[in-house]
């Protein structure tokens, strides 16, 4: 059995066997027990409202999988030498893994050649990375900070700690949406109460004079019927399932279904500068190097080389010092991440050949110190000396060098080269990079402010950079500060203080989200990195980058796909519209479960006959509630989320609830005085219902347009129809009215 086809079942099953269905089921056998089948209508919409939950969910998983299969990041291994890009379905035990920055471990392995930093807090809770060399194990569903290595493959399968893992939460039931969370806590107490009341509603039926037992059974299932608001739980899986299909054409991959609500609800939105703001493509823009204790500016990035009649100037030696240690560090350094294929790509093609002479490059002569987030730097070393390549003031203490920053130019990006020899500290120079803007960062950021929602720019990078960016695409009041400079860092009011923040680590970009939450923010975080992880998990929803590391791809909620970063404001909007027409069309699921759960108690006590009957209740259901509750939640409604649930039910379906109670209760009573025959009490019932719930309409989709017009008309046609055309009247067992 693949595990496709058990996810499949799972998704069956899940909406096969309910307590609603079980319900209905029941009652139905009660009706065929009566004989009365017409008034089995229900257990059709029952059995329609599962086949279509079934159907959305299988669709929208459908698509997910195509677009993980189609996104997936395929494991490297090396087999005889070679090494190919393969499904992890195809990894075979003994297979050597090929391991670098922004990694996922797969599967649980052994290193055999290399070093990495991994963090194994998916696993172990614990954030601290670890250093993990040839002979060490690794940990299936921990991922790679720095480093490259091979590991041989361990186990495969349900072996592996990660598969353990997943298998014990199967029974952890997901936090789910607010809106699932409010519903299921109200059909849970009114599943409570379906058994007493059901029983003690057919003993009250039974009381009342002249009663048949077929009216006694069909109007006691009416009542509960009515109690039961089942489609409100189809109609929530069902549009945030409509939902995910939509995203889908635009690339976006939903792996969280209620992330959808989530992002709806948004109101800080926390963005990693690279990948958001900028492309993530950066490029090598000029060298500076320090020349007679100033800083010379240079962009030409080849090689000074005087001729013989031309004298050498006076920054040619510090420059070509700079460009030789470079040529060191990139014959180690591997080009994994933006920085360092700008770096590859601006000097690697310039460096010259080895001499026939030469059996090696000098750079093997030096071991690797990966890039980590946590250093803000990466390098060589051998046992003499190291050359340091990254953020100056995460180098070295040395004032004297440090104070060479000030003379930098605020628009580019800054990399030092340090070299380091019996604790000396000597600076080579700076590499200067330029982040390549996003063209549409400036809309988004116009449209997150057009919509209430706050901005935060956290970044690894240096805070004039950063600004200049951040001010570049249209960031309001962009104060920022350095954390690397803050000793006590009172994380709650920075966040009120300041809009960037930047030299930040992993660990700090999780105590920012958290302190935006505490301020009552609902917190979306980007990412593309491994160092954002720790803050996407702590974000109430998250949204990686489609090129960003496989790792911060897996621990989203939301992929962009295309790294289309304007596709956000598309994701909110269809939230919005999704839980905005949810909570309006709850409504009126809500109105019929508080005036069907009063007469329900009502004629427990009153030995009155009950006005409805199953048949007549699933035209109401379906007319009053299933087909306006649907045409209102598809309908584009962007504005922002007020969450109006409680509001509304206090607001609408309270009050409306018991005036119909009231009105049904007095309808009751007049026909026993007068003797009223059974369908003109329910004619009389059903209308006056009707009559409510078309107001309860009218005001909920205030103000109308030209659509929502047509819906209203065209229900009080229907309806008046079946009220007068004499066969569809007979069937609902209504009174003819001509």
């Amino acid at each position: 059995m693949t595990e496709s086809f058990r996810k499949t079942l799972r998704i069956i099953t899940k909406h096969t066997f309910t307590l609603f269905n079980f319900v209905n089921l029941v009652l139905a056998l009660m009706i065929i027990f009566t004989g009365s089948f017409k008034n089995l209508l229900f257990i059709f919409i029952a059995i329609a409202n599962t086949l279509i939950s079934i159907i959305n969910e299988l669709r929208a998983k459908k698509i997910v999988d195509h677009l993980k299969l189609i996104s997936a990041k395929r494991p490297e291994v090396e087999r005889n030498g070679k090494i190919y890009e393969i499904t992890p379905e195809e990894v075979k035990k003994g297979d050597l893994l090929i391991l670098k920055l922004g990694d996922q471990v797969l599967f649980d392995s052994i290193i055999e050649e290399g070093s990495i930093e991994v963090n194994e807090s998916f696993l172990t809770g614990e954030s601290e990375n670890i250093t993990k060399r040839a002979g060490q194990e690794l940990l299936s569903g921990s991922f790679v900070v720095s480093g490259l290595c091979k590991a041989k493959v361990l186990h495969i399968g349900a072996e592996n700690s990660l598969s353990k893992i997943e298998q014990s939460a199967q029974s952890i039931k997901t936090e789910g949406s607010q809106l699932f969370r409010l519903m299921n806590k109200i059909i849970k107490y009114i599943s409570y109460a379906l058994i007493p009341i059901g029983v003690l509603l057919l003993w009250a039926r039974f009381r009342v004079p002249g009663t048949t037992q077929e009216v006694a059974v069909t109007s006691t299932v009416a009542a509960l019927i009515n109690m039961i608001p089942e489609g409100l739980i189809l109609l929530t899986s069902s549009i945030l399932a409509l939902a995910t299909i939509r995203l889908s054409r635009q690339k976006v991959l939903v792996q969280d279904l209620y992330s959808i609500e989530t992002l709806a609800r948004v109101d800080c939105i926390a963005l990693d500068k690279t990948g958001t703001l900028t492309t993530g493509n950066m490029s090598v823009r000029a060298l500076a190097c320090p020349v007679k204790g100033e800083l010379v500016l240079d962009n030409n990035l080849n090689r000074n080389r005087a001729s013989g009649s031309t004298p050498e100037s006076p920054e040619t030696p510090a420059k070509n010092a700079l460009l030789d240690a470079l040529e060191l560090i990139l014959g180690v350094l591997p080009a994994d991440n933006a920085t360092s294929q700008a770096l590859h790509k601006a000097f690697v093609k310039k460096a010259p050949r080895a001499s026939k002479a030469q059996t090696k490059p000098a750079s093997l002569d030096y071991d690797l110190i990966p890039f980590s987030s946590e250093r803000k730097y990466s390098g060589i070393e051998s046992s003499h000396e190291s050359y340091l390549l990254g953020a100056l003031e995460f180098i070295t203490k040395d004032k004297a060098l440090l104070a060479f920053s000030q003379y930098l130019p605020e628009n580019y990006r800054a990399l030092s080269l340090i070299h380091r020899k019996n604790n000396k500290d000597t600076l080579l120079g700076f590499i200067l990079l330029e982040d390549e803007l996003r063209s549409e960062a400036k809309n988004i950021i116009n449209y997150f402010y057009d919509n209430n929602i706050e901005i935060k720019i956290i970044s690894g990078d240096n805070l004039n950079t950063v600004t200049k960016i951040a001010a570049a695409t249209g960031v309001k009041q962009p104060h920022g500060v350095d954390l690397s400079t803050v000793k006590q860092k009172d994380y709650v009011n920075l966040v009120k203080e300041y809009n960037i923040f930047t030299r930040v680590t992993p660990e700090q970009k999780k105590s920012l989200i958290a302190a935006l939450k505490k301020h009552g923010h609902t917190v979306a975080m980007t990412g593309d990195g491994v160092n954002d992880i720790l803050a996407m998990k702590e974000a109430d929803c998250s949204i990686a980058i489609g090129d960003g590391s496989d790792a911060a791809r897996r621990s989203a909620k939301l992929v962009l796909l295309n790294s289309d970063f304007s596709a956000v404001p598309t994701i909110i909007n269809e939230g919005r519209q999704s839980i905005n027409n949810l909570e309006r069309s709850t409504t009126l699921f809500i109105t019929k479960t508080v005036y069907a759960s009063i007469l329900a108690l009502v004629f427990v006590f009153i030995p009155l006959e009950y006005p409805f009957s199953p048949i007549s209740m699933s035209l109401l259901n379906f007319l009053c509630i299933g087909l306006p509750g649907f045409a209102l939640a598809l309908e584009k409604n962007t504005s922002r989320i007020k969450n109006q649930f409680i509001s509304n039910i206090k607001r609408y379906s309270v009050p409306t609830g018991i005036l119909i109670s009231i009105a049904v209760l007095i309808i009751s009573i007049v026909a026993r005085i007068h003797s009223f025959p059974r369908p003109l009490l329910t004619t009389l019932s059903v209308s006056t219902v009707f009559f409510f719930d078309l107001v309860l309409l009218y005001r909920i989709s205030r103000p109308l347009n030209h659509y929502r017009r047509i819906l209203l008309i065209f229900i009080a046609l229907v309806f008046l129809g079946i009220l007068f055309i004499p066969h569809l009247n007979a069937f609902f067992e209504f009174t003819p009215l001509i």
